[in-house]
């Protein structure tokens, strides 16, 4: 678009874009983005390249603000090493907004430049798109050197649809960094390879790293399976509370009788959280020889404890009457 076919108006930002005083650019960059008028866009779209990383970041937010997907292909140039991290953080955020599954061939393209700065934040955006598509693209990065790229790509894997095995997620869950292991853990709740619930159970129980154990807990409330029991049962010794509390949550959806006892030790937990969970997991098993374990924490000092332990009361007296009844 030539300046004859631009608005009068914008006319002299879109020049004094180009001077070579910097107060004059920032003053035009500021200006177009907020006059919003999309007969600018490629104009913004070189003073992404501009020396300043202020107009820089200005130009990212006003192509941000229009929404245009002509900007994707060069915001997506701003996530690079080379840029000022302002403009990477930036030009990330509106790329989070902006990219839609039509833009998958983009990002692959993009995933595969040998920048780990750029394929740490492509991995990111495949988030966006959900596709099972990107999996052969984000696969090496589970063999990557850098624990951050391993990271990145063990969680991806976690926002793409109908991907439900993949075998190299499950040795991110003995990596040698905790970050990694972390984030493995919790994809690994998402997935249903049978060797999933065993490893999971063996994070929760041996694992040297707390939150590794607390995700693993967390993972296997979703995975939601009576083989996870006896770990579930012994990890509600565990000696950081969030374990305990997790373990207890998981509980209520797959405990059996044999983890009464577990569970009533539980209830003198001196974290009020894990008191309130066991209190849950044990109305959810109905069985009224707990009702006096129960009533002894209607007076508990937390209330959450008082209100949850006498609603699984109610809950197995109201059961017992249905049995009585029937």
């Amino acid at each position: 678009m030539t300046y004859s076919e631009l608005d009068p108006e914008v006319v002299q930002w879109v020049e004094m874009l180009q001077s070579p005083d910097l107060n004059d650019r920032l003053v035009a960059a500021k200006t177009l983005q907020h006059l919003g008028d999309e007969d600018t866009i490629e104009s913004l779209i070189v003073a992404l390249k501009d020396d300043s990383p202020k107009v820089q970041e200005i130009a990212v937010m006003a192509l941000w603000e229009m929404a245009n997907p002509i900007a994707i292909p060069p915001l997506l140039k701003c996530l690079g090493s080379t840029q000022p991290e302002a403009v990477r953080v930036e030009a990330l955020a509106a790329l989070k907004e902006m990219v839609s599954p039509d833009d998958l061939l983009t990002l692959l393209d993009e995933v595969q430049i040998e920048d780990e700065t750029v394929q740490l934040n492509v991995l990111i955006l495949l988030r966006k798109i959900h596709d099972a598509q990107a999996l052969p693209y984000i696969a090496p990065f589970f063999e990557s050197k850098s624990p951050a790229l391993r990271e990145a790509a063990v969680v991806t894997l976690r926002y793409l649809n109908q991907v439900v095995r993949f075998e190299p997620a499950l040795a991110l869950a003995s990596d040698e960094s905790e970050e990694v292991r972390r984030s493995a853990i919790l994809t690994l709740g998402h997935l249903s390879d049978e060797a999933v619930v065993p490893t999971l159970c063996q994070a929760l129980t041996t694992d040297a790293d707390w939150q590794v154990r607390r995700n693993a807990a967390q993972a296997l409330d979703l995975q939601s399976t009576p083989a996870a029991i006896g770990a579930l049962t012994s990890a509600l010794e565990d000696e950081h509370w969030q374990v305990r509390k997790f373990t207890a949550r998981a509980l209520q959806r797959v405990a059996d009788d044999t983890v009464i006892p577990s569970l009533v030790k539980a209830l003198s937990d001196e974290y009020s959280d894990v008191r309130r969970d066991a209190a849950i997991a044990l109305g959810n098993l109905g069985n009224p020889e707990v009702l006096s374990a129960l009533k002894q924490t209607l007076d508990d000092p937390d209330r959450d404890v008082q209100i949850f332990s006498g609603r699984a009361i109610q809950k197995i007296q109201d059961k017992l009457a249905e049995t009585t009844h029937a």
